[in-house]
């Protein structure tokens, strides 16, 4: 069964960078580029201002902004890009209160086989509406989830509103919480990760990753939380949620066994409560559960780190 499950993974995601502020400027901090180097030789290059190119225009908007296609946009690498095959990107803005700490940059190919799903959802006159999404092949998918909205408290994007912390949802196809049940379970999509994206003001967005088995944006999801209230005084994060392609479920509530706990600097997790930064993990599986790689996105409120989310492929 291993063998299987370590064959090579054609993944929804191929590269995943964040970007710093330096100054008036955006600067990269790192990225997982899959081996497309000259795109990685041609991002090095580069650093954005408030404004320019994707990474840019999230730091400017204070949002996540979704761009479904390069050419003849404000998009900066667009030969690099169309040369790695890359057609589509997903920016995440990490905020602390007023603060931008990170923008997280994922980019996608399109092609007739690669499904998922990368949506942002905005609060709207009392309801969640699709923003935007990346959806590859799951054209139907996409177009049920431009017409759904959802209520305080509904499916996943209305969940993760409602309980403003991170929700992981599985078996989406047959889920009865998962509203576009039907439509998902049509589009092989078996995995759902929803997360707050806190913003400056009073504006709510929500980000969600759906994965499908063939094409998986990920082959373990973690949610991990940092509040004071789960943690106590100390510095730390305890695993809350979680599932593994390969160890099934990862969290304890139903067990005897006590919760995985971490410090600051204490492997992955614990350098992103140190630095209060995203972090891309690459090349060294036995720091990354056995993966290639792993990324991980701190959620701040209150002026500090609520929860951590990290994914791993």
């Amino acid at each position: 069964m291993d063998t299987v499950l370590d064959a090579p993974v054609k993944t929804f995601i191929q590269v995943t960078e964040y970007w710093i502020p330096e100054g008036d400027r955006l600067v990269l901090a790192t990225g997982n580029y899959g081996g497309l180097s000259a795109f990685e030789e041609a991002t090095r290059a580069i650093s954005f201002g408030k404004g320019e190119g994707l990474p840019g225009k999230a730091w400017a908007e204070e949002r996540p902004v979704v761009l479904k296609g390069f050419d003849g946009s404000y998009f900066k690498r667009i030969e690099a890009a169309a040369e790695a095959g890359l057609t589509s990107a997903v920016a995440v803005p990490v905020f602390d209160g007023d603060t931008l700490r990170a923008v997280l940059v994922v980019l996608c190919g399109d092609d007739a086989n690669r499904t998922g799903a990368i949506e942002v959802w905005h609060e709207a006159d009392g309801l969640l509406m699709l923003d935007d999404g990346y959806y590859g092949a799951a054209k139907h998918f996409e177009w049920v989830s431009q017409h759904t909205h959802f209520p305080r408290g509904q499916g996943l994007p209305g969940g993760v509103w409602s309980a403003e912390t991170p929700m992981l949802f599985r078996d989406l196809g047959s889920g009865y919480r998962f509203i576009r049940a039907d439509s998902a379970g049509k589009a092989g999509l078996t995995t759902g990760l929803g997360l707050p994206i806190p913003v400056p003001g009073d504006k709510t967005f929500v980000l969600t990753l759906l994965s499908a088995r063939g094409t998986p944006i990920a082959r373990r999801f973690e949610i991990w939380d940092a509040r004071p209230v789960k943690v106590g005084k100390d510095k730390a994060a305890i695993l809350v949620d979680g599932i593994c392609e390969r160890e099934g479920a990862l969290w304890t509530d139903d067990t005897q066994e006590p919760p995985r706990r971490i410090a600051a600097n204490q492997g992955n997790i614990g350098r992103v409560l140190a630095s209060g930064l995203p972090e891309i993990f690459a090349g060294s599986p036995k720091l990354t559960e056995g993966y290639d790689a792993m990324v991980a996105l701190p959620i701040y409120d209150d002026g500090a780190i609520a929860h951590i989310v990290a994914w791993y492929v």
